[in-house]
């Protein structure tokens, strides 16, 4: 028997290597892959026609062909294939249920999300909507305290008006 010469890495943890030593136990997302692929295989048209061929072939060479090449005859009800069938049922059924607590899964993650983006739009659109509103208000205040062209020059006409009605009163006096 061979020794082991090889020097273990100190840069790596010490643990089981290799095939034989890993984990029996599938990881369950990788299993629930499977259950997926499976369903979305069975669901298709491809599936159910393939499925239909492979019966009627069966039932047609068990039931036509010399006694002797039937392996599964009509006299015995065809109970490979009942057997066949039953087990091919027995495992579709909980790997079909298991794909689709899968997808409920997924949905009620994409459902938290999305109710999760619509409160953060709607406290977006809140705030985007008061901010309008401020600036509505501050324009509207600049609005009352900004002073037009036109009163501008009405306010200095009657200022000039004003001036030259109190000049015209007031006697003349000599500049210094």
């Amino acid at each position: 028997m061979a020794r082991n010469t090889r020097q273990p890495s100190l840069d790596a943890p010490r643990g089981r290597s290799g095939m034989l030593q890993r984990s029996p136990q599938p990881s369950s997302d990788r299993f629930g892959r499977f259950s997926e692929a499976f369903a979305r295989a069975m669901g298709t048209s491809g599936f159910l026609i393939g499925m239909t061929i492979f019966v009627v072939v069966w039932l047609a060479w068990n039931t036509f062909a010399p006694r002797e090449w039937q392996f599964d005859p009509r006299e015995y009800n065809y109970t490979l294939l009942t057997l066949i069938l039953s087990l091919q049922a027995s495992y579709a059924a909980p790997l079909i249920l298991l794909a689709q607590n899968r997808q409920d899964d997924r949905d009620r993650v994409q459902i938290e999300q999305d109710r999760q983006r619509a409160e953060r739009n709607l406290a977006d659109t809140e705030y985007l909507a008061r901010e309008v509103v401020a600036l509505r208000m501050a324009v509207k205040d600049y609005a009352d305290q900004a002073v037009s062209r036109d009163v501008l020059r009405h306010e200095l006409r009657a200022l000039a008006d004003r001036l030259d009605s109190s000049a015209d009163a007031a006697p003349d006096t000599p500049a210094r």
